[in-house]
């Protein structure tokens, strides 16, 4: 039906997975949390607004590229084509990409957090009724069989924002050749991929003067504290950013200001002053050195389209 979703498919990791992971990561050395958990609700929302902060280079300059270069997407990529998103978030940059491509049929969005999924993907059915639109709520990391919604369509897969830095390199080669493989010989792939820069700059996009950015760290223990019983205080933890210059990244860690026992599912976990949680790396990239990356996850390196100030990158990419 036009303006609503042809179809919901829900395969999202249920909420033992979620406290298995955040038990297993608390209880290594040093203590992690995944990213990947930051977005539920709230956290989708905080992302938002950390991506209109001016310190966020990344989400004003990719969408510049979308924009200024939408005639080499038109002329590089597939018509009738359907496009999959992996991790979809605010319809900002897929509006931007359909609109410079010269028809799309479908657009399947991939996310982990349902709500924020239903609600986008069916914002973006209302604003495009021409375009078949299926929801498939899930993590992006695993491989996604899409032949009972995608048919004889050439497929252009989405992965903007650079998501592919947060990823660790063994994670970031095992997504991209989940990709190939549900993309499909001589599919498409529109990929962001944030660039090695003077490191005080990285460290700002991640540490606002706002605190945007560190009330979207601090979102995960309340998370942890609602759904898993968890006895986080907010307060007694505090937004930390490391920059890493080999390899080149950003680290995002919840530091604990004193020493402090927390319960989580039962589960005592002790934390000394200064002690932090790893929730996230944002790695930064060379262009060659990614393409390098792609060629091995099984991708032909078709197009890389920069800003000006050599900021930040979209490669499009084919399946080998």
């Amino acid at each position: 039906m036009s303006g609503t979703l042809k179809a919901f498919i829900d395969l999202a990791p249920q909420l033992s997975h979620f406290q298995d992971d955040v038990l297993s990561g608390l209880s290594a050395t040093p203590k992690t949390a995944s990213a990947k958990f930051f977005y539920d609700s709230e956290g989708s929302r905080l992302f938002d607004q950390i991506c209109t902060l001016e310190a966020y280079y990344q989400t004003r300059t990719e969408c510049g590229i979308l924009a200024d270069q939408a005639e080499v997407f038109r002329q590089s990529l597939p018509a009738k084509a359907a496009v999959i998103e992996f991790g979809s978030g605010s319809d900002q940059k897929i509006n931007l990409l359909t609109a410079a491509l010269p028809s799309v049929s479908a657009y399947v969005p991939i996310d982990i957090s349902k709500q924020y999924l239903i609600d986008t993907a069916s914002n973006f059915a209302a604003n495009k009724p021409e375009i078949a639109v299926s929801a498939i709520c899930a993590d992006f990391m695993q491989h996604i069989d899409l032949n009972q919604i995608v048919t004889d369509e050439p497929r252009i897969g989405f992965f903007p924002g650079s998501t592919i830095g947060n990823l660790n390199p063994p994670e970031a080669m095992q997504f991209l050749r989940n990709a190939a493989k549900t993309l499909g010989a001589g599919g498409y792939f529109v990929i962001g991929v944030d660039l090695k820069k003077d490191p005080q700059r990285l460290i700002d996009a991640y540490d606002d003067d706002q605190g945007v950015t560190a009330a979207f760290n601090l979102n995960l223990l309340a998370r942890i504290n609602r759904e898993l019983d968890g006895t986080f205080e907010s307060r007694s933890f505090q937004h930390k950013v490391v920059y890493v210059n080999d390899p080149c990244r950003i680290e995002m860690h919840l530091e604990s200001c004193a020493e402090q026992e927390v319960k989580i599912a039962g589960q005592t976990f002790h934390f000394s002053k200064g002690e932090t949680i790893h929730t996230e790396n944002c790695h930064k990239f060379e262009i060659s050195e990614f393409q390098k990356i792609a060629a091995d996850a099984g991708f032909i390196a078709e197009q890389v389209l920069t800003d000006p100030g050599k900021l930040f990158s979209i490669h499009i990419l084919r399946v080998a």
